[in-house]
């Protein structure tokens, strides 16, 4: 079967489409990635990369200016990460540059950003220069951490919710006082009985303290509550005359002490 003009036409259009088609897509993976720019490389070690993969973007400034390169382990606890980076920002990455992990918005992949220097005394940094790094938290454990709160949270209102059934059902003390109209009538009467006898014993010393004025005025008595007056007197002369006669004494003694001291003189 011979091939016609018309299907040779068609053939070469559709082989002019996809070169043209695989040429964009390697031109604009090229851009992409700075395959087609003038690079510079710089690197950074990290205790964890954070679920970082090569080929990630890099941005400096929020503008992605390279990709991640390379992701080496080093040792146990150390991960070096290589950056490619366009050379139209190398003025702006200083010896004093840091790099750090983030990612793209809330649950997107992840990316490295290098955030700018610039301290008195920084210099440009130079091709595979080492920049200092930021460690990513360790999601992880903070999820690890959370879920410890949320079910000791859980613990926490399961017991509150245990302690309100038993009350509400009128368990325990505090569930038969709540819950017994009995108990707390009986409650309510007895403080109501002990403010009753309370202000009784008000008004009985009241009344004795009345009653005692009384008996101090009474001329039967009054000979009695004298003599009381006199010996209480009597008593605190008695005291007063004691602490004074102590004074002399002492006044004596500090007297003669002297006189000794000036004939030894």
């Amino acid at each position: 079967m011979k091939t016609t003009a018309s299907q040779k036409i068609k053939i070469g259009l559709f082989a002019f489409t996809g070169l043209v088609v695989l040429v964009l897509a390697v031109f604009l993976l090229g851009s992409k990635k700075s395959l087609f720019n003038s690079t510079f490389n710089v690197y950074g070690r990290f205790k964890n990369v954070n679920g970082l993969r090569v080929g990630n973007n890099v941005r400096f400034a929020g503008i992605n200016v390279g990709v991640v390169d390379a992701i080496t382990i080093v040792t146990d606890s150390s991960v070096r990460v290589d950056l490619t980076l366009n050379n139209n920002v190398k003025k702006f990455v200083k010896t004093d540059s840091k790099m750090s992990i983030s990612s793209d918005g809330l649950m997107g992949e992840k990316l490295m950003v290098v955030a700018p220097g610039g301290a008195d005394g920084a210099q440009e940094v130079q091709n595979g220069a080492q920049l200092a790094t930021v460690n990513p938290m360790d999601v992880d454990k903070i999820i690890s951490k959370l879920t410890g709160i949320a079910d000791n949270a859980g613990t926490l209102i399961q017991n509150l919710s245990d302690i309100t059934g038993k009350v509400n059902s009128g368990k325990g003390s505090l569930g038969r006082l709540l819950n017994n109209d009995k108990m707390a009538n009986d409650l309510d009467a007895t403080v109501k009985q002990a403010k009753t006898t309370m202000a009784n014993v008000h008004t009985t010393t009241s009344t004795l303290n009345e009653d005692l004025t009384a008996a101090q005025h009474n001329f039967l008595l009054k000979g009695y509550f004298n003599k009381k007056k006199k010996a209480k007197k009597a008593k605190q002369d008695s005291i007063a005359k004691a602490k004074n006669d102590q004074k002399d004494q002492k006044a004596q003694q500090d007297s003669t002490k002297k006189a000794k001291k000036q004939g030894k003189d």
